[in-house]
């Protein structure tokens, strides 16, 4: 899981070196059977706390990659 984290930090803005950080701090927190849900607003609260301008290129790819609605990507239930 640390790679793909890091992988996606990268992407998302962070250079290699806070990517890797970022990795590393899922890692310790992460749990057999944790959810993706949950991962994710773990790596969303990394990227926001080193630099929210990464947070917001993440949610950005979200929503213009993945499809995802602004409910789901602000972590809301869908109406």
């Amino acid at each position: 899981m640390r790679e793909k984290v890091t992988v996606s930090a990268m992407k998302a803005g962070a250079p290699p070196e806070e990517a890797r950080k970022i990795g590393e701090a899922i890692e310790r927190v992460a749990y057999d059977g944790m959810p993706s849900g949950e991962i994710r607003d773990r790596v969303l609260e990394q990227l926001r706390d080193r630099n929210p301008e990464w947070e917001q290129n993440w949610l950005m790819y979200d929503r213009a990659v993945k499809k995802r609605g602004a409910a789901a990507v602000a972590g809301l239930p869908a109406r």
